[in-house]
């Protein structure tokens, strides 16, 4: 269905709620390193993910350069900011996009966001909050293209 870019989690938690949500869409999770956590086979992923981990399609990668040599930067890579005023919902989403989402301290890299502006997206908070929990950022996100594309997946 999509695809969830996952660059440098520090949470493992995170990164097992994300992936039984992907697994839960039927989407594909790319986990790019270094983590900021050991090997991601630990306890804590396994227990948010539950026993859909060993279904899901995930798929790690020493680092971004990697990844983007299996899949090089089209108008398809949708990078999650708060650096931006194009809000999510907003973009026409299609099969096989990719959502990319940041550390949970820091984000998305300034360069990555350069690399594709037009492909910048956010979600709307009305108070002053900084941010969202990344794995609710991901639900969001991944629903609303879910919504978009619902016909396409009955």
């Amino acid at each position: 269905m999509f695809n969830i870019v996952l660059h440098e989690p520090r949470i493992p938690g995170n990164v097992g709620t994300i992936g039984r949500l992907a697994f839960a869409l039927n989407c594909k999770l790319h986990l790019i390193k270094p983590y900021g956590f050991g090997e991601i086979n630990e306890k804590q992923v396994r227990r948010a993910g539950l026993d859909y981990w060993y279904d899901l399609e995930v798929f790690e990668y020493e680092n971004i350069e990697e990844f983007w040599e299996k899949y090089p930067m089209s108008d398809r890579h949708f990078f999650a900011t708060t650096k931006t005023k194009q809000v999510y919902f907003e973009q026409k989403f299609k099969e096989g996009d990719f959502f990319y989402f940041g550390r949970e301290d820091a984000g998305l890299p300034e360069s990555f966001l350069t690399k594709n502006e037009q492909g910048c997206i956010t979600i709307p908070m009305t108070n002053n909050a900084r941010s969202l929990n990344i794995a609710n950022s991901v639900s969001i996100v991944a629903y609303e293209a879910l919504r978009q594309n619902f016909a396409n997946f009955k």
